[in-house]
């Protein structure tokens, strides 16, 4: 693909002819994207196409051999750690769920506002106002309400995901980038995961790594198709799915 053109002040991520190679084997080759601000974007492809070093490279856990990485106005990835990522306003949730499993949903969401707080200190700390009103926010948004003080060893596989999702939004990341949200779980949460990843659409944006199609329909957002670490097809999802080379590749098989 050809070298995308950057958009004045509309993008939030560019990534421009981005190579990254393992041993030989060519992750990502030549790889041109750009998101606008407030955009939620998914992205598909088959096994293997580049989509998780795409994450990677975007959150600094790989860096890429050549290419530019851009976040905001000018801000350079390539030359940022994670951990500086992540206070930057990126943040990841990958596919298996990760949360404190013997803490309530609600000391999960309190140890996420945390920061650079100790955790003991935070846990055993009055909370303030503004911190328990945060809380009960993210808690809807979670669809999770009901569930503040349940553990979350407790919770459905599904419930995980929402927590996990809330605990990156406690951090209020400018961009989310959310791996296979939708992997086990059932029809229902399903279908919420959909209205959820839409009502955070709202006010940040959103990069879907998704295999399931049901889910990225219902998503209603342009789809970028990798394959071989570069962009193959863009469009609605109706539009990349009658390409002929995404249907070679990857909805045909």
């Amino acid at each position: 693909m050809s070298e995308a053109v950057r958009g004045a002040d509309s993008d939030l991520l560019f990534l421009s002819g981005v190579n990254k190679t393992f041993d030989g084997f060519k992750a990502i080759n030549n790889l041109s994207i750009s998101l606008a601000k407030g955009e939620m974007r998914a992205v598909i492809g088959p096994n293997g196409a580049g989509k998780s070093t795409m994450m990677d490279i975007i959150t600094g856990k790989t860096k890429p051999d050549t290419g530019r990485v851009l976040f905001g106005t000018d801000t350079d990835l390539t030359r940022m750690d994670e951990p500086s990522i992540a206070q930057l306003g990126i943040g990841r949730k990958f596919q298996k769920p990760t949360t404190f499993e013997s803490h309530t949903v609600w000391n999960n969401l309190l140890l996420a506002l945390a920061g650079n707080r100790s955790p003991w200190f935070t846990l055993g700390a009055r909370k303030t106002r503004a911190e328990a009103d945060k809380i009960e926010a993210l808690l809807a948004t979670i669809r999770l309400t009901e569930h503040r003080d349940r553990l979350a060893a407790n919770l459905s596989h599904g419930q995980k995901q929402w927590l996990e999702i809330g605990m990156l939004l406690a951090q209020d990341p400018q961009l989310l980038l959310v791996d296979e949200p939708v992997a086990g779980m059932t029809d229902a949460e399903t279908e919420q995961t959909a209205h959820l990843l839409r009502d955070i659409n709202r006010t940040r944006s959103v990069v879907v790594v998704e295999h399931d199609m049901t889910f990225v329909r219902a998503l209603g957002v342009k789809v970028t198709v990798l394959h071989e670490g570069s962009v193959l097809s863009e469009g609605s999802l109706d539009q990349v799915s009658a390409d002929p080379k995404v249907i070679d590749v990857y909805l045909g098989r």
